[in-house]
């Protein structure tokens, strides 16, 4: 059996998403844009991507901070420049989220002490992953895509 479409506006409309498939830099970055709230929040809030609290500073961070004079803050969250430097790139089919502070990396993937040279960290560091995508974020890129590609079929 074969079922074969001859409504103008359902045609033109397939043709239309068939076409807009090719560059999805649209959708791609307001999925990019989603990703950056998403994960700013995730780092004010404390929590990694599943919802958790992120592990707690040790009580040697906490003593080197007070000699250091700084203020103990919610991980991450010390200076906030890591929170307002994570930004996304993107382009007609892929999309990137990441964070241009040099200690991005070793919250996201955590670091053993002495690994990093010249004796630091003084500490093991506890992998604290606010990249990456939540539930939440799945759900509204989905919605994002379902309403982009509604908006190119309808023209």
């Amino acid at each position: 059996m074969r079922v074969e479409i001859t409504e103008d506006t359902i045609t033109t409309g397939l043709a239309r998403v068939a076409a807009a498939l090719g560059d999805m830099s649209e959708p791609m970055d307001e999925i990019g844009q989603l990703m950056v709230a998403s994960t700013q929040d995730r780092i004010e809030a404390g929590v990694d991507v599943d919802g958790k609290p992120f592990a707690a500073r040790s009580a040697t961070t906490i003593a080197r901070y007070g000699k250091l004079g700084l203020k103990y803050g919610a991980p991450l969250n010390q200076s906030r420049r890591m929170r307002k430097g994570i930004a996304h790139n993107s382009g007609p089919d892929w999309m990137e989220v990441g964070s241009n502070a040099i200690q991005a990396a070793v919250m996201q993937f955590g670091a053993a002490k002495g690994s990093l040279g010249g004796g630091a960290p003084w500490g093991n560091i506890p992998a604290r992953a606010f990249l990456g995508v939540s539930e939440e974020d799945r759900s509204k890129i989905h919605e994002a895509i379902e309403e982009w590609l509604a908006k190119v079929a309808v023209g």
